[in-house]
């Protein structure tokens, strides 16, 4: 992969050809908006301005964001909003659970902005959201994106004893970039909730874990099989890997715009190092197309 850097301004006036967006084309889109809107949700493709938002809600999905809309932690890459939290809403499990009824999810994703304000980091609210997803319909396949609650075993244990099917979370970028790309997080860390996630499960009820990186913030090949090897040296299943888009100007800029064939290739790279399932793509993000694994682990 070359590492040669562009012009911030100039990657944001040419995007290319393969980064594209679909607007909304059907009633189902205006629906979603509708329902989370009634039901007074956040959802990360509208608070990190995911590029396949048009999509997936004209599909009737969404990925839910939990425990407020206001991060306590500043990354580099992402849109959310750093700001000082507002108190967790205690119906706000309940309102997550009638939304994932209402719009009849087989697999659903949770996700929360980063609460180091809190004790738990936020843990006891997800547990509280996928205890009432489950007593609405036991079937449905819960997959959680978590913070990494600081490597804390407590709260990673919270999460677990809930009994998501699936618990991602993300290293977002190789471990040189970590300290610019992802603030107050480090690349150790988040390898040690994957592996103490997989640990704890492995007690008791099997869990799939689940983590993905961002392609062209100036990574290089080598670096990016070795976050590959390290994902599977601590048990991780499956792997997405997407093109990295600048939100605003205020955030890092776009190094590389990888190929489609690149990111093919990565792909089948990471399936022969043992992944299970793997999404790669320029349009990739963590949830897109989620429902596509089906994961055995009940």
């Amino acid at each position: 992969m070359s590492c040669a850097k562009i012009d911030p301004a100039l990657h944001q006036a040419h995007k290319p050809s393969w980064i594209k967006v679909r607007l909304p084309s059907n009633p189902v889109f205006f629906s979603t908006k509708a329902l989370i809107s009634d039901l007074r949700l956040h959802t990360v493709c509208e608070s990190a301005q995911c590029p396949n938002r048009w999509e997936c809600w004209s599909q009737g999905t969404a990925t839910f964001m939990i425990a407020g809309d206001r991060c306590t932690r500043a990354c580099g890459f992402c849109a959310v909003t750093t700001a000082k939290p507002l108190a967790l809403e205690e119906d706000e499990p309940q309102r997550v659970a009638e939304a994932v009824m209402r719009m009849k999810l087989k697999h659903v994703v949770i996700t929360a902005v980063a609460r180091d304000d809190l004790k738990d980091g936020g843990a006891h609210h997800f547990a509280r959201v996928i205890t009432a997803i489950q007593k609405m319909d036991s079937s449905i396949i819960i997959e959680v994106l978590v913070p990494d609650f600081h490597a804390d075993d407590s709260c990673i244990q919270t999460v677990l004893d809930a009994g998501p099917d699936i618990y991602n979370h993300n290293m977002e970028t190789v471990e040189r970039l970590t300290p610019v790309v992802r603030s107050r997080a480090k690349y150790r860390t988040s390898l040690q909730v994957l592996r103490r996630a997989k640990q704890f499960s492995s007690r008791g009820r099997g869990i799939v874990t689940k983590s993905g990186i961002m392609l062209g913030l100036g990574e290089t090949e080598p670096e990016i099989f070795q976050t590959m090897d390290d994902l599977r040296e601590v048990g991780c299943q499956v792997l997405t890997m997407g093109q990295y888009l600048r939100p605003t100007p205020n955030h890092l800029p776009v190094v590389e715009f990888v190929t489609p064939e690149q990111f093919d290739l990565y792909g089948e790279i990471a399936r022969k190092k043992g992944f299970e399932h793997v999404a790669s793509g320029p349009l990739v993000r963590s949830s897109y197309h989620a429902a596509d694994f089906h994961p055995v682990v009940r």
